[in-house]
């Protein structure tokens, strides 16, 4: 494995950044009575947007302070100095731009592997992922998620495969291991009805004692006496955006933050702790989609899940928290010096994301029907011409994006939403920025200014003393 350490290359003076003036401001973002040995930490709360650029970050904030009248609370962390802040490098084994899996791996297993891979190495080797260790050191663990449960984020923090594409064969990988939380989506990989082999996952789950829920009030009403599994949707959840503005999204389907607060209830009075990892796992469909409003409110919606976590945490006062992204995507902006501000608070009125609007557009709808729904979806009004163009691609359905089975016309909507947002987008890809990264209590000052993704693995181990 090349591990590239930036700091002893002096690679950071090369770039033109300020090394001690970085390193001093990192240095006094904690409480000094945080600064504690390893192994004080017994529980870790690992929060993970999944695709989320420092433009994301940035717009989510500026969306906060304008809608809310408040700062995000990822923000409010670094404003009021209450973490240790760092850059993080996210490459995999085999390209300066990660995949999830890999991005999860080096974290999940401490060896970075290929793209597509969950803690497999090129010669076919294993890693063993770092729930695992903390299961068998005794923690209750669990993964919580906006995404398929069996997705690459979770996936990467508990078991190997060589592919993340085989998600039939991750969720029959998750059962004898016992894990004591997982919670998403993905009901088309566990239900008999919608997987191809026909195997009755759910079944085999409940003769492993575990509690199977499916809505937001089985959830609520659980109370621990049984590992839980709980699975809220066919595929992903929705976009926050849809789910606030849909009574029965709203009924059916837990929040990002509320499935955080009970996966920490169910198991923080377990006597040698535990490790939890929650995903906003929905930011990196919506930047791949070059979907504005799916994104920042997905990014606002995880942030409610940040702020749950430190509250927990302050009052715990044994609870490292990490808070990060295994990568950027698309890049986006806010970008023009004329009426920008007007423009962004636009998306104070948005109902819907372009996800919602591009599927409920019907091949054969007028150009007049098309501009009324988009004005009542999002708050603007497009114009003839560019309704008809977006119309035309549902004749032809050639549109890109990695989460587009259908083919429509999501990079077109992105960049004419740009025209009246002033949010553009760079790519529908993912980057290799380094990317923010922040941690709180026991444990955090362990953390460098400058942190290889496969660095914290080992932070973790050492935070809790667990040996391995």
């Amino acid at each position: 494995m090349i591990r590239r350490d930036f700091i002893k290359n002096g690679t950071l003076s090369a770039l033109g950044i300020s090394l001690l003036s970085t390193t001093d401001t990192f240095g006094h973002l904690f409480n000094p009575s945080e600064r504690n040995a390893n192994g004080a930490a017994k529980n870790i709360i690992f929060l993970v947007s999944d695709g989320m650029s420092s433009g994301t970050l940035t717009m989510a904030n500026l969306l906060s302070n304008r809608m809310y009248g408040r700062e995000s609370k990822w923000t409010s962390l670094y404003h009021e100095r209450k973490v240790v802040r760092a850059f993080m490098d996210t490459a995999s084994a085999n390209c300066m731009v990660t995949d999830s899996a890999a991005s999860s791996s080096a974290w999940g297993g401490g060896i970075r592997v290929n793209n597509g891979s969950l803690n497999v190495n090129a010669d076919g080797s294993h890693n063993t992922p770092i729930l695992q260790k903390f299961k068998n050191a005794g923690k209750k663990v669990g993964c919580v998620t906006t995404v398929p449960i069996t997705h690459a984020t979770p996936a990467g923090f508990c078991i190997c495969n060589k592919s993340r594409s085989n998600q039939q064969e991750i969720a029959l990988q998750y059962l004898p291991l016992k894990f004591d939380v997982m919670m998403g989506g993905g009901d088309k990989y566990f239900n008999p009805s919608k997987r191809s082999d026909k195997a009755d996952v759910y079944s085999q789950f409940e003769k492993a004692s575990y509690k199977i829920v499916k809505t937001k009030a089985q959830l609520l009403a659980t109370d621990g006496q049984k590992p839980l599994l709980g699975i809220f949707g066919d595929d992903a959840l929705p976009f926050s955006i849809d789910q606030r503005n849909d009574k029965q999204h709203q009924e059916l389907v837990p929040t990002l933050a509320e499935m955080t607060v009970k996966a920490i209830e169910l198991m923080k009075d377990h006597p040698n702790g535990f490790v939890l990892q929650v995903e906003g796992g929905k930011v990196d469909w919506a930047a791949h989609s070059n979907d504005s409003s799916g994104l920042l409110f997905d990014q606002l919606a995880f942030d409610e899940a940040v702020e749950k976590a430190i509250e927990f945490a302050e009052m715990d006062k044994n609870t490292l928290v990490i808070i990060t992204t295994d990568h950027g995507n698309g890049n986006p902006g806010l970008f023009g010096e004329e009426n920008s501000d007007q423009k962004f608070d636009l998306f104070q009125k948005f109902k819907h994301s372009n996800e919602w609007v591009l599927n409920n557009i019907k091949p054969n709808a007028s150009i007049t029907t098309l501009v009324e729904m988009i004005h009542d979806a999002q708050g603007y009004t497009i114009s003839n011409e560019q309704a008809k163009e977006l119309l035309s691609h549902y004749q032809k359905l050639d549109g890109t994006g990695l989460y587009n089975a259908r083919k429509l016309p999501f990079e077109l909507l992105g960049k004419i939403q740009g025209d009246y947002t002033c949010v553009k987008w760079g790519s529908m890809e993912h980057s290799a920025d380094y990317v923010e990264l922040a941690a709180y209590g026991p444990g955090s000052n362990l953390m460098k200014p400058f942190v290889i993704n496969t660095e914290l693995h080992d932070l973790m181990l050492n935070a809790t003393g667990v040996k391995v």
